[in-house]
């Protein structure tokens, strides 16, 4: 029996929330399995008309590496967010950064974007109109060209790989 795709677009994004589902849970009970399997049929189903199948990964090597990085750069973000945040008020120099994008790919730019909100202590807040320019809030920095610098080195470098943008 074949698995239709206009009931079932994404299949394999539709496990991969499932498993989300569940390890953000913390259970396997059949509830939250349920409610797993819904999610996972209901999300790329109703993103189906916005969602492109012309996007293709390349260098999964350089993914599973930025993905590491990402992943590593979270706990630390967390740490360093916790220890700001502990500390006293007056130390924190939030500031909005203009970042140059030499990305030109979407998909490219919208996982970079959610990479960065992702990471505790910064958050993307606008995209420019020509998709230029990415406003990156940021909590605590004395230099934003080296956190520009930082970013297009541990994120965009390896996005323009992936993507081949």
């Amino acid at each position: 029996m074949m698995i239709s795709a206009r009931w079932f677009p994404h299949p394999l994004v539709s496990l991969a929330l499932l498993a989300i589902w569940l390890i953000l849970n913390s259970s396997i009970s059949p509830g939250q399995i349920l409610l797993g399997l819904l999610l996972g049929w209901a999300i790329p189903w109703l993103a189906r008309s916005v969602w492109s199948d012309d996007v293709t990964m390349r260098r999964p090597a350089t993914a599973l590496r930025l993905l590491a990085t990402v992943l590593y750069d979270i706990v630390v973000a967390n740490l360093n967010v916790a220890r700001l945040v502990l500390g006293p008020v007056r130390n924190l120099r939030p500031v909005f950064v203009r970042l140059p994008l030499d990305l030109q790919e979407s998909y490219a730019i919208w996982t970079l974007a959610s990479i960065i909100t992702l990471t505790p202590g910064t958050i993307s807040s606008e995209l420019s109109a020509d998709g230029r320019w990415l406003l990156v809030h940021v909590l605590d920095t004395d230099d934003a060209a080296a956190l520009i610098a930082e970013i297009k080195q541990r994120y965009e470098a390896p996005l323009k790989e992936i993507f081949e943008c």
